[in-house]
């Protein structure tokens, strides 16, 4: 009883003890905490991490999310002006159910199907599709409950590559960034589909939003066509906008944070960093660095910690010019490069911080790789061929199992025993 005491008082006070990471789900877009993070641990594997089932799937780009066993994915349907959701058995892979809508005719390069990735609360599931089909299904047996065509309803024209911003929910409200005059972004009701509030004038963009919380306030954060904003998520009151324009109207890249530092990103405009602060009782933000070299396409930025950033960059093709997705460790504080991976991938890759620090870094060839953190250089621990080309949706980590969706497969691995 002694000895059991001590390593119980032993891994309570010292916060350096070793203890197993809760498996957690996966339930929306960049995971729990919407930044790209788990509680989960990776251990470096030799050869090939366990391949557990694959299945084909429908055209998209949207992520799959996983919750209490099930994972669930949204699709186009092949030959058919409609979109899909899909629900299957996170460990088995079989196939629970499948619910089908219509949407208006769409077609764009780099595909025709969803982008933005579905949320799911409790036993609701919301999904946005490419033409701004908002609708709520019960995760259960996939009945809907509600459904709004948000560009139909407020008069808003589609995008070139079509609505991406994923879905947030803050507690009652599902949030959605269609753009347009009075509503670029509009809060439903989550058990209905009712208007709650609207607001902004800003174009939609394509990048999707987070919650901070600061100095005990809640603020919901969208990077729009037109700024970087803050808004109330209890009724949609503006607390602070900074402007943040995309010359080719693409920006895509959701902001992120690092301690009090919030860094935003597009692809001809490069990078900010905003401090929040408090000023006047409301959430402020004050400019402390720009740096137009760092490109974000629609890859997302990972916080090491207050102190580093690592984040992909890309660069748009030309006559003369190769796309090329490089990975790049910063400064938190001052934007500045402590170096940099070139060619990690042709647009795109995505990153994964562990429980332990570690992580991973997917490309869209396929390429899975196990990093750990080094302010100083690149160090890769393993890497490994999971999937095929297009691999563009953010993978999904939860109780063990990676899920990795590339142009025609849905893949899951096993790599936590």
């Amino acid at each position: 009883m002694h000895v059991r005491y001590a390593l119980l008082l032993t891994l309570f006070l010292c916060p350096f003890a070793v203890v197993p990471a809760l498996a957690e789900d996966w339930p929306q877009w960049l995971g729990p905490r919407r930044e790209n993070s788990s509680t989960e641990t990776v251990a470096p594997w030799k050869g090939e991490p366990k391949l557990l089932w694959r299945k084909a799937v429908g055209e998209g780009h949207s992520s799959p999310v996983v919750a209490a066993g099930r994972l669930f994915l949204h699709t186009k349907v092949a030959n058919q002006n409609e979109e899909e959701i899909v629900a299957f058995d996170a460990k088995s892979g079989d196939e629970l159910w499948r619910s089908r809508y219509q949407r208006a005719a769409f077609t764009s390069l780099f595909g025709n199907g969803p982008r933005a990735t579905p949320a799911v609360v409790g036993d609701r599931l919301y999904a946005f599709g490419i033409t701004g089909v908002l609708t709520c299904l019960d995760t259960k047996k996939g009945d809907k409950l509600w459904q709004v065509d948000t560009l139909q309803k407020f008069k808003v024209k589609n995008l070139f590559f079509g609505m991406a911003s994923s879905p947030l929910v803050v507690g009652d409200h599902v949030l959605v960034h269609i753009g347009g005059k009075g509503n670029s972004v509009v809060a439903l009701d989550r058990h209905t589909g009712a208007v709650v509030w609207k607001s902004l004038d800003d174009p939609a963009s394509y990048a999707s939003p987070i919650v901070v919380d600061k100095d005990g306030q809640r603020q919901v954060i969208f990077l729009t066509g037109a700024n970087v904003a803050s808004l109330n998520p209890a009724d949609g009151q503006v607390f602070w906008r900074f402007p943040l324009v995309d010359r080719l109207m693409e920006s895509s890249t959701t902001p992120i944070r690092a301690g009090d530092l919030l860094l935003a990103s597009s692809i001809t405009y490069g990078s900010v960093g905003l401090k929040l602060q408090t000023k006047d009782s409301k959430p402020a933000v004050l400019e402390t660095w720009r740096n137009k070299e760092l490109t974000s396409y629609f890859s997302t930025p990972v916080a090491i910690d207050a102190e580093h950033i690592y984040m992909i960059t890309g660069t748009t093709p030309g006559p003369f010019t190769r796309p090329s997705a490089d990975l790049h460790c910063i400064e938190a504080k001052t934007g500045k490069e402590v170096w940099k991976k070139a060619k990690m991938g042709t647009y795109h890759a995505s990153l994964m911080r562990m429980g332990d620090g570690k992580l991973l870094l997917l490309t869209d060839g396929g390429d899975l790789a196990l990093l750990e953190p080094n302010p100083r250089e690149y160090q890769e621990l393993a890497r490994a061929k999971v999937s095929g080309p297009e691999t563009w949706a953010h993978p999904a980590l939860a109780d063990g199992c990676l899920y990795v969706r590339d142009k025609t497969e849905l893949l899951c691995f096993q790599l936590v025993p």
